[in-house]
This record gives structure tokens, sequence and C-alpha cells, in this order.
């Protein structure tokens, strides 16, 4: 069992967004890479979209919503600086060849916490933003996991 972990796409720059940091979109670079990350996903099973509530992370997965013409399920375990015991939760838990949409302190935890546990790291880590993990899963445990690339823009 697969399961898909995407660290948002980029977003606007932190130091110049003077508003709820939740609210911060993607910049024009990141909503071309989540359109490119949604050609990508296009050809795989994708059975459902969960994201952190951060604009940026369900803003990464709307393309690949739409041509998935699936929901786009916002979680709080998901969340920037949120509980690593509540996102490893959610990963036991979602349903097969799942994409899940968080934030870049949250996944290289969750991702480290598992190779602890036994986890196999098959490829060098990406932690960039617009990088995906693919987590193999059974009903032992989480086996495996290899992260993609993100999509390459030029920059806005």
């Amino acid at each position: 069992m697969t399961i898909f972990l995407v660290r948002h796409a980029k977003a606007g720059k932190r130091s110049e967004w003077h508003d709820d940091d939740s609210l911060r979109p993607l910049s024009k670079t990141g909503w071309a890479q989540a359109e490119m990350l949604a050609e990508k996903f296009a050809r795989l099973r994708v059975t459902n979209l969960i994201s952190s509530p951060a604009t940026r992370c369900v803003q990464t997965l709307e393309p690949l919503a739409k041509i998935k013409n699936l929901k786009i399920t916002t979680d709080r375990r998901l969340i920037e600086l949120g509980d690593l015991k509540e996102m490893l939760e959610i990963a036991e838990e979602v349903e097969d060849s799942s994409v899940m949409a968080s934030h870049g302190d949250m996944i290289p935890e969750l991702i480290k916490m598992l190779q602890r546990r036994g986890m196999k790291i098959e490829t060098k880590p990406d932690w960039r933003k617009g990088s995906v993990w693919v987590v193999e899963r059974t009903n032992k445990g989480f086996e495996s996991a290899s992260a993609w690339p993100p999509p390459q823009i030029d920059e806005d």
C-alpha cells in the first residue's frame, strides 16, 4: 500500500506576508509546481486528498483535485509546528493511495521517525518545496520510502 507526502509548493515569502501565516498563498512558481505535480499524479491511482489547513498546502493539491475530480479534506494533524505523533496517526490510518500535503518541518521529522523504526529509505532525501515522499506500508508497518524531487520551474 502506498501513500504520498507532499511538501507544499513554493509560497510567497514569509517575511513579506503581513497576515496570518496559515493564509499565505502559493507564488506564481508554486502554482506552476502544483500543476506539474498534478500531471505526475494524473497517471497514478489517487483515492484521497488530505491537506494541512494552511492555504499553501490546500492550493498545492487543487490542480490534482481538479484532474482527479476529488475533494480536498483538511486535517489539523498535518499543520506546521504540529504534533508528530498526530501526523504519524494520520499516516497510519489513511487509505491506500492517499496524497497528503504538509510542511517542511513536519514531513522530514515523520520520515526520520519512521526510519528510526526500521523503514528503509530508498533514495537520497529531498525536503525541498514541492518534493514528494512515496511511502510503502504493509499491515506490519512502514516498509520503505523514496523521494521525488520537486518540479523545477524558473523562479518568479
